[in-house]
């Protein structure tokens, strides 16, 4: 519940900021010289653009937390077990731990959108957040194309599939280390 308070204050922030940044490229245009109209178009665009970032962000968040709510009603959420640092953080052992199981399991069962749900878990556990984020399109997309009646007639292959690879800064089940980023 914090989270979503979080996020609603932010979001209103920004749009407030938006639309006073707006309103500042509204009254360079109508100033009328050319510089100012120039000035007034760019301080236009960048709201625009926030706009949109906010816009694909929050659908992100609410495709992922509606997955969130069908897994956890089919008792397929991954459990919290990971041992902890005195301040509260995941032991990074146990998060590359819970990690490997993932990681197999998601290789098992490629098209099942459940275990990436569970293996960005793991990376999110593991602070890779980049690689948590692409899983978790990656289960958005596999749930959209299983379930919903415009669904394509087969699930995109795995060509378009991203690899499975250990979280940044740690061991790859074969000892070495992974790259950073995607």
């Amino acid at each position: 519940m914090r989270a979503k308070i979080t996020y609603t204050v932010t979001a209103a922030v920004l749009v407030f900021y938006f639309v006073l940044a707006g309103s500042r490229g509204i009254l360079l245009i109508r100033h009328g010289t050319l510089l100012t109209v120039t000035f007034g178009v760019a301080v236009l665009i960048l709201p625009l653009i926030g706009i949109w970032f906010l816009w694909k962000n929050t659908q992100f968040v609410r495709r992922a937390n509606a997955l969130a709510a069908e897994l956890d009603a089919e008792g397929g959420l991954p459990v919290d077990d990971l041992a902890r640092t005195p301040s509260g953080r995941i032991d990074r052992d146990s998060a590359d731990a819970a990690f490997v199981r993932r990681q197999a399991e998601t290789e098992d069962a490629p098209d099942d959108w459940r275990c990436w749900f569970r293996l960005a878990v793991a990376y999110q556990d593991a602070r890779d957040t980049p690689r948590a984020r692409k899983a978790m399109q990656r289960a958005i997309t596999l749930h959209k194309a299983t379930s919903g009646p415009s669904a394509p007639s087969s699930p995109s292959g795995p060509s378009d599939s991203p690899g499975i690879s250990a979280p940044t800064g740690t061991s790859s089940p074969s000892g070495t280390s992974s790259p950073s980023g995607v």
